[in-house]
Parts: structure tokens; C-alpha cells; sequence
């Protein structure tokens, strides 16, 4: 089975350090961005297979990324889970409407989060 790739791309290095360390031990390839830029370059280069977004980044924020993304059709399948702290509903439909996946809010468990990026890339 062919390793699959995740970009996590988020401001907050401790979060990307963590979940980094957890996914990484359930066998996934993870890419890096701490910026809104990068993680596009990246996101476009690499062609992950899901990319893990926080939505308040310099330089790009997350929503851009994601309708940049999802509206080209060389890169609409690649899967996004937006991880904000964002909780408003008009957030998440904003969310929705720029292709986001899923939307999951911080604080969050990272077991749970694991199980369903796990869930989501069995069906790929």
C-alpha cells in the first residue's frame, strides 16, 4: 500500500509538531507550512493527499487556499480538513463554501482527530 502524504499547514508550531508526531507514527509521509504562502507552493508541488488547514495564517489565510485549491481540477481532489479555532457557524459555511472536507474547531482531541483523518484516507 503506497504511503499516503499530508501537508499539516498552521502558524502555531506546536501544533504542527504535534500532530506531526502523531500521524507520522500511524505511518503517514506529513509536509510542513507555517505560512499561507508556503502551504499553497507546497500543497501544489507535492500534491498531498490530505491537507490539514488552519484558517488565520499570515500571508494566505486558509479559505483562499482551499478555493484556490478546490476550484482547479488538478488539485479538487486533494482532501481538506480546515483545523481553526473559528467556531462560528457563518465560519464553517464559509468553510464549506471554499471546499473545506471537514471542519474541525480547537481545542481538539488529537487521538479523535487521528481516527478520522485515518477514517478519511482508507477510502482514497
Amino acid at each position: 500500500m503506497e504511503q499516503r502524504r499530508i501537508l499539516i499547514a498552521d502558524d502555531e508550531e506546536d501544533v504542527v509538531t504535534a500532530l506531526q508526531f502523531a500521524l507520522e507514527a500511524e505511518g503517514y509521509e506529513c509536509l510542513t507550512a507555517y505560512d499561507g504562502n508556503e502551504a499553497f507552493t507546497k500543497a501544489k508541488k507535492e500534491k498531498p493527499d490530505l491537507i490539514i488547514l488552519d484558517i488565520m495564517m499570515p500571508k494566505m489565510n486558509g479559505y483562499q487556499i482551499s478555493r484556490l485549491l478546490k476550484f482547479d481540477k488538478r488539485y479538487k481532489d486533494i482532501l481538506i480538513l480546515m483545523l481553526t479555532a473559528r467556531t462560528q457557524e457563518k465560519d464553517q459555511k464559509l468553510g464549506e463554501e471554499t471546499g473545506a472536507d471537514l471542519y474541525v474547531t480547537k481545542p481538539f482531541e488529537i487521538d479523535g482527530l487521528v481516527n478520522t483523518i485515518n477514517h478519511l484516507l482508507k477510502f482514497l
